[in-house]
């Protein structure tokens, strides 16, 4: 994992090109530098991000490139504010162990996952460096109201863990003024709908394209947002939370859910992260030698349809020249009838949908056997549910067999189990 780019204060930030993208420059005939210059707003500022950048040995973990924000010249932005929170957040907002070597001391850290991994270190290379951390704070050293690093303690008083249902992990902390904040990083679909609707969606049209171009790009984004707790509010909460987490019955989980809910509410947006994971060296040519010895790949994967595409072709998963059945409920016909808001017609309509897509994949494959033709059957999560019901399943897994590749996106973990099965 990669620290690539960032958005924040509606500001994008970050030069550099995704696996994904350069196979997107193939595929459309482009120039890489022509198509690189196409993701930011505009040439001015393409020349102040490229410009008179210093060339640093890589950083595990860390390849943002952006005079913008390096070597302190965020404090000359618009919303140098919002960027100090961004970066506190990030240096924050975790669980990481740092580890000091003795003889350089330098700071490296042991993270519960690699993503984890590369926001404290892009908040240590941006000026913000988490390094000690005990059994109720965190220090950092960071720039101050003059501008130099400073050493700085935040208790922290509650840490509310991610898991795959919430989507998202805060920590609730009081810093050296006796101020209380909750800062909080996750999935853009659940925090976009906890954001406070007078002070807290200012910068949320911009993220949210930005957030968008960067999924494209293939890379995995998180939301950045935080909110200052009242005293009060927070003890009559933390009684609650501390109940809710002594708990031993078999609802523990669902009372800690609720609890949480109601602090991490009226948030305030600040940006969004986007790192890269990196395909190995000789992933795409593994692939392509399996596909030449006949083996049939399948790929079930959460990312958004676009996305999915995009990183078929940077692996090797799609190839040029390949058919593709494209199975999909993100159509005009389907969003009218959604929006009508009567789910047994949705459902109705949705299942049709679903098996005529199938049958006119089925007779394509079928048209072609004996020939050179190669398919590749991509499908989505809403999709797939359909697909995957008693009276359709037998044809759309006829209709898989005769691909040579198979990419079912936006699925659940639940959904996966059943293609595995």
């Amino acid at each position: 994992m990669e620290f690539l780019k960032c958005s924040i204060a509606g500001t994008a930030y970050g030069q550099g090109m995704t696996e994904v993208e350069r196979a997107m420059a193939e595929r459309l005939g482009k120039d890489a530098v022509e198509l690189q210059n196409l993701s930011f707003e505009d040439n001015d500022i393409n020349d102040q991000v490229g410009t008179e950048m210093e060339i640093k040995p890589h950083i595990k973990g860390f390849n943002f490139r952006d005079k913008r924000l390096m070597n302190g010249h965020w404090q000359q932005e618009p919303h140098a504010d919002v960027i100090r929170m961004f970066f506190r957040i990030l240096a924050i907002c975790q669980t990481a162990i740092p580890e000091e070597d003795e003889e350089t001391g330098n700071v490296s850290y042991e993270a519960e996952s690699p993503d984890e991994a590369a926001f404290v270190v892009a908040a240590r290379e941006l000026g913000f460096e988490f390094f000690k951390r005990t059994q109720t704070s965190v220090m950092l050293h960071e720039p101050g109201p003059t501008l130099d690093q400073v050493e700085s303690e935040y208790r922290i008083l509650n840490v509310l863990e991610f898991n795959s249902a919430r989507k998202r992990m805060s920590v609730i902390v009081r810093n050296e003024e006796d101020r209380l904040f909750l800062f909080c990083k996750g999935a853009d679909s659940v925090i976009f709908e906890r954001l406070s609707k007078k002070q807290g969606r200012e910068f949320g049209e911009a993220t949210r394209t930005h957030i968008s171009k960067y999924a494209d790009a293939g890379l995995r984004t998180l939301a950045i947002a935080y909110r200052e707790l009242d005293e009060e509010e927070y003890r009559v909460w933390n009684e609650e939370f501390m109940e809710a987490m002594n708990t031993v019955s078999a609802d523990r989980d669902a009372k800690m859910d609720a609890v949480t809910d109601k602090i991490e509410k009226e948030l305030i947006l600040v940006g969004a992260t986007a790192v890269e994971d990196k395909l190995q060296k000789g992933v795409p040519q593994c692939i392509d030698k399996l596909a030449q010895a006949g083996i049939k790949i399948w790929v079930l994967t959460g990312d958004k349809l676009e996305t999915a595409i995009n990183i078929g072709f940077a692996c090797s998963f799609l190839r040029q020249g390949m058919k593709q059945i494209l199975i999909t409920l993100d159509t005009p016909e389907i969003n009218v009838v959604e929006a009508q808001g009567d789910k047994e017609a949705i459902s109705k309509v949705s299942r049709e949908s679903v098996r005529k897509q199938i049958s006119d994949g089925h007779m394509q494959v079928s048209s072609v056997r004996g020939n050179d033709d190669v398919f590749a059957l991509i499908i989505d999560g809403k999709s797939l549910a359909y697909a995957l019901e008693k009276e359709i399943k037998e044809k759309f897994l006829s209709v898989a067999i005769g691909c040579a590749s198979v990419i079912c996106c936006r699925v659940s973990p639940k959904q996966k189990a059943l293609c595995v099965l």
